[in-house]
């Protein structure tokens, strides 16, 4: 399969998997099973981003420190824009002085809802451009590079259905945006794929900033949420599905080079 095959189906399966789980997950409200998930997510984020996506970005840059800079000022990017986005929906919902992770309760006439469709939209392009990155670099690493970015949408996209029905929609309707806010994800890797072998240098830029994009969510975005809970078996469990996650990263490595024999 060629590489902008690869990064059609990452782009499109991977979008509609994510959203299915998270529908899945959503609608029979285990939410016990989603705390395991988001931990499950941080070792493959983590995992990800340390053992596959920043050595790759060292590789076909050369140059480690200039590497190293894009990752700490691309961490530095994803703060501002996160800061935005809670500013933004703060204004919305009149939270101010609550906790940032706001949630939404009772019918806002879709308020918040379109707010999340809006954010998912943005957020589901730029993976799409991380994904095309990582598969133009080397098949194998998009394909770990995608599995770990499925694994992170999940959770997330759990969220954002709870807020979707909370404001007003229908599950049906719910459904059928956020599927259609997952498209995001397929205009993304089309975009970059075609920009970026216009521009093979940017490449190496696009690696580096989807090692600090998965190190941010994985560190600022889930594993604060684990602290949550204190006790000695959920700490116990959370480490071992985190490594869990680093795990299916490894296995993930050997598996894709098995089929695409590398």
């Amino acid at each position: 399969m060629s590489v902008l095959g690869w990064i059609l189906l990452a782009s499109l399966v991977g979008g509609a998997l994510s959203v299915a789980a998270a529908a899945f997950f959503a609608l029979n409200m285990r939410a016990h099973w989603v705390q395991w998930l988001i931990s499950y997510a941080i070792g493959a984020l983590l995992g990800a981003a340390f053992l596959e996506v920043l050595p790759a970005a060292v590789t076909a840059s050369a140059d480690a420190t200039t590497t190293s800079s894009i990752v700490l000022g691309g961490i530095l990017v994803f703060f501002v824009l996160e800061k935005l986005v809670i500013w933004r929906h703060c204004h919305i919902e009149a939270c101010e002085g609550h906790e940032p992770h706001v949630h939404v309760h009772g019918h806002d006439h879709g308020r918040s809802g379109l707010l999340i469709l809006v954010g998912d939209t943005f957020h589901n392009f730029v993976d799409g451009v991380l994904i095309a990155a990582a598969f133009m670099e080397d098949v194998r690493l998009g394909a770990v590079t995608a599995l770990a970015i499925i694994a992170h949408e999940i959770p997330q996209e759990v969220g954002d259905f709870v807020i979707l029905l909370h404001s007003g929609y229908s599950k049906a309707r719910a459904l059928a945006y956020n599927l259609l806010s997952s498209l995001a994800t397929l205009v993304g890797g089309l975009l970059a794929y075609y920009g970026l072998s216009a521009a093979q240098g940017a490449v190496p830029v696009m690696l580096a900033l989807a090692a600090a994009s998965m190190i941010y969510v994985a560190v600022a975005d889930l594993i604060p949420g684990l602290h949550k809970r204190t006790e000695l078996r959920a700490t116990i469990a959370q480490v071992v599905l985190i490594l869990l996650g680093i795990g299916s990263v490894i296995g993930g490595h050997h598996l894709v080079d098995h089929f695409i024999g590398h």
